[in-house]
């Protein structure tokens, strides 16, 4: 087995707490404890990806995302920690009031260019042209997709799996449930599932893609991992569960009754979900889990996003 490399930057392990709300407890795993300007999941496939970029020498790093991207802007900071630039292919408008996570793009000197959803749809050639033209100069940009969900980047998610069974005892846990935008969280927990021999389903509820896509994802980025790290393991596709119908607002909104049961979970408990993934996440594990009171055999995976609420304080204070 090949182990790549990674550089610190995530507080871990992050902790996994029993939470009470509305009578019922339920499991919560805290990665939106990761760090403060570096919180969340993303930042634990940022290890590995950014050891990689200092490996091959990059000059600048190339990432894309929404405007309110908690990836790019985990992106932008991380390197800046190891004296990289970012240049951010973002989907979405420029403003001159940013907020929320566009803002800490701004104030850590982000190069960004924005496109419109149609353009989006290319971005990753648009950033491999680019790359291709600063090759030209001598200058080596290293890129990699929205959310890192690579075959590297989920290796932060493979070792959350080895993480997560020290806090726990995971043959007694049904599922690890979890939003999917990109698909890497649940791609990499489902490798360390795999490794460790554990038959815990993971549940992905997905905010982005179609269904079809998000578990087409998953799989393909799984099942890479082993074969470009030579695993000794074998993905079993029956171990992903793909929770449809919480998104149809759309990524970038969200509906007003997920705003009710957001804000009565924060009054109750102190935590904060995100409009764009745990927000809905967490709605689909409310739904099938804490009212079904299954909440301590069913961990929910809280994979931050605290900074896109402050684009939508309106919203959330009703």
């Amino acid at each position: 087995m090949i182990t790549p490399k990674k550089i610190q930057f995530a507080n871990i392990p992050t902790p996994l707490e029993e939470i009470k709300f509305e009578g019922k407890s339920f499991l919560i795993k805290r990665d939106d404890l990761t760090g403060c300007e570096l919180s969340g999941n993303k930042i634990r496939k940022l290890e590995y990806l950014l050891a990689d970029a200092k490996r091959q020498k990059a000059d600048i790093i190339f990432t894309s995302g929404g405007d309110q991207s908690n990836h790019a802007r985990a992106t932008v900071i991380a390197a800046r920690k190891i004296g990289l630039k970012t240049k951010l292919f973002l989907w979405g408008k420029d403003t001159t009031s940013p907020n929320g996570n566009y803002f800490l793009d701004k104030i850590f000197g982000a190069d960004v260019q924005f496109f419109s959803e149609k353009e989006y749809e290319n971005v990753n050639d648009i950033m491999f042209e680019q790359r291709m033209e600063l090759l030209k100069k001598g200058k080596n940009a290293y890129a990699f997709p929205g959310g890192g969900s690579t075959t590297l980047g989920i290796w932060g998610y493979i070792n959350f799996i080895n993480e997560l069974k020290e806090q726990i005892d995971l043959k007694k846990v049904d599922s690890i449930v979890a939003a999917a935008g990109s698909g890497g969280t649940a791609a990499g927990m489902l490798v360390g599932a795999a490794l460790n021999k554990l038959n815990v389903k993971i549940v992905a509820v997905h905010v982005l893609m179609s269904k079809e896509e998000m578990r087409k994802q998953i799989l393909q980025l799984a099942e890479g991992c082993v074969l470009d790290y030579k695993l000794d393991c074998k993905i079993n596709p029956d171990n992903l569960e793909i929770i449809s119908g919480y998104s149809k607002e759309g990524y970038k909104k969200i509906s007003e009754t997920k705003l009710k049961l957001l804000r009565k979970f924060a009054f109750q408990s102190g935590i904060l979900l995100d409009p764009a993934y745990t927000g809905k996440a967490f709605t689909a594990y409310y739904d099938k889990f804490i009212k079904t009171g299954k909440g301590k055999k069913n961990i929910f995976v809280h994979t931050g996003g605290l900074f896109a609420v402050f684009a939508r304080t309106k919203e959330y204070l009703g």
